[in-house]
C-alpha cells in the first residue's frame, strides 16, 4: 500500500521530516524526461527503510518513507521562455521496495489522479461542488455517471456530456446499460 503523507496528518509529516533529516537515504533512484507537454522534468526518487518500533502504534505497519522532488522547466508560449518549479512530495509505503520501484509506484500512483480526480474535477467541476448534506451520495451519482459514459464507449467525457445533454433519448438510452 501506498499513501502520499501531507499536512492533514501533522504529527506523522513531521515525525517522517526529521527522519529523512536524521538518516542518510537508503537509495537514490533519478529520471529525466524530455520534451513532453512542452517541459522537461527531471525526478529524484529517495527511499528510506522505516525500522519497527520508529513510529507510533498507529503507523507501526509502515517500513518505507519515499520522497520524490520534481524539478521542471515549461516552456511558457506567451511569454517564449522557460519557467522553472520545483516540489516535493512525500509517501509511505507498506513494503520495502528499491528507489526505482519507489519512483514507478508513485508514477502510477499520479496516473490514477490524472485519469481519475482529474476529470472529475475538470469535466464535473467537483472541487468546486457545495454540497455540504451527504456529499458522498453526489460523488457517488458523480461517478455512476463517468461510469456509464466510459462503458458506453465515451473517450472524450466533456463532449460525450455536451452531446448527451442535446440528446435525452441518447441520454436515457445510456440509462439502461446492463
Amino acid at each position: 500500500m501506498l499513501v502520499q503523507v501531507k499536512r492533514n496528518q501533522p504529527k506523522l509529516h513531521e515525525q517522517l521530516l526529521e527522519f529523512a533529516t536524521s538518516h542518510a537515504a537508503a537509495e537514490l533512484h533519478v529520471t529525466q524526461d524530455v520534451g513532453r507537454r512542452n517541459r522537461i522534468e527531471q525526478r529524484q526518487a529517495r527511499v528510506w527503510h522505516l525500522p519497527e518500533g520508529e513510529l507510533p502504534e498507529d503507523w507501526s505497519l509502515l517500513r518505507m518513507l519515499i520522497c520524490v522532488e520534481r524539478n521542471v522547466e515549461r516552456f511558457d508560449v506567451r511569454y517564449q521562455q522557460w519557467r522553472p518549479s520545483k516540489d516535493a512530495a512525500w509517501y509511505v509505503c507498506t513494503r520495502q521496495l528499491r528507489a526505482v520501484q519507489a519512483s514507478q509506484l508513485v508514477r502510477g500512483h499520479w496516473g490514477i489522479e490524472n485519469r481519475c480526480h482529474y476529470v472529475r474535477d475538470v469535466t464535473l467541476n467537483e472541487d468546486a461542488s457545495q454540497i455540504s448534506i451527504n456529499p458522498g451520495v453526489f460523488a457517488q451519482l458523480r461517478s455512476w455517471a463517468l461510469n456509464s459514459l466510459s462503458w458506453a464507449g465515451h473517450l472524450n467525457i466533456k463532449a460525450a456530456r455536451e452531446q448527451l445533454g442535446w440528446s435525452p433519448d441518447q441520454l436515457l438510452a445510456l440509462c439502461k446499460l446492463p
